[in-house]
């Protein structure tokens, strides 16, 4: 739900664990992709959460980056 940036269905904030599920076997093959998807996305919800609140959005990158970093 933009420009909140929550789950549709579970009204979580997005990415919530089943889309980060849904995103990891949707990108399995090529991660990279994954992430630079995922930065697009980042700073879009940056500038809208931006504009809903009369300060910056906080920082963003553990939630929609942290999680999908390649595993060592």
């Amino acid at each position: 739900m933009r420009p909140l940036w929550r789950c549709r269905n579970c009204a979580a904030e997005w990415p919530c664990q089943p889309a980060r599920l849904a995103l990891l076997v949707e990108y399995r093959h090529d991660r990279t992709a994954l992430l630079v998807y995922l930065g697009i996305l980042m700073a879009e919800a940056r500038d809208q959460l931006g504009q809903l609140n009369s300060h910056p959005a906080p920082d963003l990158t553990d939630r929609f980056l942290g999680w999908a970093r390649a595993r060592g």
